[in-house]
């Protein structure tokens, strides 16, 4: 069975690839969505924390046999706590100047880190096993359907929608958006404002993390892990909307599809089609699909 002339298997492999890495770039644009629209800041180090995120999944297994299942709640924890360092020494120095001063120290950050870690374990990739509970794969009769990969989709998706419910559904959520909105108002109903703010950076960085995690046993784990996906993530969170949490979950996710059925049907474009749709929603509507105009 054809369709539009390519292999049913071959279609619906490109059509899983493309959901796979459209789940990666909806967790990733989330935590930037998180940051930008909670913080204002344009945090170019998220790729640098994913890899982080990797690492530590390696370096936990590898040298203190920690396994997957205990590593996907340490890792969020352990780069959640150098998102707080990073945040309480650094960037809190910077939310009231332009913008363009916290892109330029994040940047400076990614750069800092990927140099660390390529002195520490070389640029040659590192290799994370599948683990034993996901091993294998499904048949579903039309194709095989790995069990890691179907994993990553069902995680990531779950995460990202409870992370948009807790922000856009919830009292906690509320107090976030009024904090970045009103800081004087809120400090006065007894809130601590700025524990808040380091507390939502960490959250962003340990969901940066946590995708790191589980891309682990998908990809190599390499100190450019982070900045080879962060240009095209930051490309989602433009289409999006600055600042959207869902426009960067269905954003992240239709892009990653779309990207997999380009290399079905036109392969040569797959790696700029999504720069190509940036370029046109811009023009369209420069706020982003689901952003807010000013």
């Amino acid at each position: 069975m054809e369709i539009f002339g390519i292999p049913i298997q071959a279609f619906l492999g490109q059509l899983l690839l493309g959901l796979v890495n459209g789940s990666f770039y909806a967790m990733l644009s989330l935590g930037l969505a998180v940051i930008f629209g909670l913080l204002g800041i344009v945090n170019f180090a998220h790729g640098a924390l994913y890899m982080i995120g990797a690492y530590v999944a390696f370096v936990a297994l590898d040298s203190f046999g920690i396994n997957y299942w205990f590593v996907l709640v340490l890792a969020p924890i352990v780069v959640g706590a150098l998102g707080v360092v990073i945040e309480r020494t650094l960037l809190k120095h910077l939310y009231k100047i332009d913008p363009i001063y916290g892109l330029l120290l994040t940047f400076g950050l990614a750069l800092i880190a990927e140099g660390m870690f390529r002195e520490k374990f070389g640029v040659s990739g590192q290799q994370y096993p599948v683990p034993e509970l996901l091993q294998g794969a499904t048949n579903l009769g039309f194709m095989v359907l790995p069990n890691y990969r179907a994993w990553v989709v069902v995680a990531s998706l779950t995460v990202c929608l409870g992370t948009w419910f807790l922000i856009e559904r919830t009292r906690l959520g509320a107090y976030l958006r009024a904090g970045t909105e009103n800081p004087a108002l809120v400090q006065a109903f007894g809130i601590n404002v700025p524990v808040m703010v380091m507390l939502t950076y960490g959250a962003g960085a340990g969901l940066a993390a946590l995708a790191g995690v589980l891309a682990a046993p998908v990809i190599q784990i390499t100190p450019l892990m982070g900045s080879n996906l962060i240009i095209v993530v930051f490309a989602v969170v433009v289409i999006g909307g600055m600042g959207s949490i869902l426009g960067s979950i269905i954003t992240g996710v239709a892009l990653g599809l779309i990207e997999g059925l380009t290399k079905v049907f036109y392969p040569e474009a797959s790696s700029i089609v999504v720069f190509v749709i940036m370029a046109i929603v811009l023009m369209i509507r420069p706020a982003g699909l689901f952003g807010k105009e000013a």
